[in-house]
């Protein structure tokens, strides 16, 4: 399904590789301008040319989620050069390791939580005014399907990927008489570094690629859609609705 994103400016973070980065490729072919965030400067400036050669327009913002005071930043730096912000993209996250949950290391758990949580919600924080300014704002916030069934010796990933589904269904729910809307997204396995990292020993030729993905994204991101606090299955292409344990 095809979307016009015109004059729309969109925030992706993680968007040097993988579903960040094609998800930003796609939201400029759509008409976005694409603020382009990542701690690899060479994937950006890759995004930024073929952004380019697509006929869109992007601006690269290299830095590290885990620095804070970098993300308040970058909210206050969005609303003196546009005023607004019409789409967030929550892309960016780490994996941690794969290993029972007792012999993770402190500093490994700490990185997840701070990267894949703390950050969301910094971010959160920092983006919402600009959201709210704009007459359609839309936040795609990535998950995973570990938030729920919570593998053996993939404790600090799942349990992280719960954590920003709670914070993105309150979050919908706090401004559902707004006009934000706000999805999670389940990706599903995918041909990216992280899956090889998790599965070294899968054929990635047996995964959509991430562009895939990205493409089934980038219609909630349109000024069309009426649901929020929903999960998107990529996988299926349908949104679903969170349950109670039965």
């Amino acid at each position: 399904m095809s979307v016009n994103l015109k004059d729309k400016i969109a925030l992706v973070t993680g968007a040097s590789r993988g579903i960040g980065y094609f998800t930003a490729l796609e939201l400029a072919k759509a008409g976005a301008h694409v603020i382009a965030c990542a701690r690899t400067v060479g994937g950006l400036e890759e995004l930024d040319d073929a952004i380019k050669a697509a006929g869109g327009s992007a601006t690269l913002v290299p830095f590290d989620l885990a620095d804070m005071n970098a993300i308040d930043a970058l909210g206050a730096s969005i609303y003196e050069r546009w005023g607004k912000l019409d789409i967030l993209v929550a892309n960016a996250g780490v994996l941690g390791v794969i290993s029972p949950i007792g012999h993770v290391e402190a500093k490994v758990f700490e990185k997840v939580m701070t990267i894949n949580v703390t950050a969301t919600w910094r971010l959160i924080r920092s983006v919402e005014p600009l959201l709210m300014r704009s007459d359609a704002g839309r936040a795609v916030i990535l998950s995973s399907a570990a938030a729920h069934r919570c593998r053996p010796f993939w404790g600090p990933y799942s349990a992280s990927k719960a954590a920003v589904e709670a914070l993105a269904r309150t979050w919908a729910g706090e401004t559902q008489s707004t006009p934000l809307r706000i999805t999670s997204v389940d990706p599903g396995a995918t041909r990216t570094a992280m899956r090889a990292q998790a599965m070294p020993g899968e054929d990635p030729d047996t995964l959509p690629h991430p562009r895939e993905i990205a493409q089934a994204i980038v219609p909630l991101t349109g000024p069309d859609v009426t649901e929020t606090g929903k999960l998107f299955v990529a996988r299926e292409n349908r949104l679903v609705d969170y349950r109670m344990p039965e």
